[in-house]
């Protein structure tokens, strides 16, 4: 075993190495791709409903806002898919596995737009409070130790010191 293969505690090439990724991204997009599907849908809905006329233009503003992020958030989280079918058989997989990769960033990130501005549009109309923007700021701080904070701390505690980049994908 050498002793690339050794730090990153699997002996694969980087085929399959790709292939394994390509796996796990996969299965976290899907979780993903479930959630921000259901909100966009529902954010769809809300200027059918007669409640949406009586909206303040602030709060109207927050639900464009809100419903652009979520398509876009939508289509970066969908887009893994659509690149690993335009480029499938290419014999183009690691480099895929990257770009699939970043996009799916770039879709969490936006996802987490459009539920703080959900989250922000949905406590305004419901409650009138002068407490909304502090309520909003601690889910949304509780979403980034969640998403971000707890993960880069493991990956931080527990990657080699020698560089290891076995998450970089």
């Amino acid at each position: 075993m050498t002793e690339e293969a050794r730090r990153r505690g699997r002996n694969e090439t980087e085929e399959e190495r790709a292939d394994r990724m390509w796996g796990e991204l996969i299965q976290e997009v899907r979780v993903a791709q479930t959630g921000v599907q259901i909100l966009f849908g529902f954010l769809l809905t809300v200027v059918f409903q007669p409640k949406y006329a009586q909206l303040a233009d602030v709060d109207k503003a927050i639900y464009i806002v809100t419903v652009v992020l979520g398509a876009c958030a939508t289509g970066a989280l969908i887009g893994p898919v659509s690149l690993h079918r335009l480029v499938s058989g290419r014999r183009v997989k690691p480099q895929a596995v990257r770009l699939a990769s970043r996009l799916t960033f770039v879709g969490l990130v936006l996802l987490l737009a459009t539920m703080t501005s959900s989250l922000l549009l949905i406590l305004r109309v419901a409650t009138h409070d002068g407490y909304v923007p502090y309520l909003v700021s601690a889910v949304v701080t509780w979403y980034l130790v969640c998403w971000y904070g707890l993960p880069l701390w493991a990956r931080r505690k527990h990657s080699s010191r020698s560089g290891d980049r076995s998450g970089s994908y």
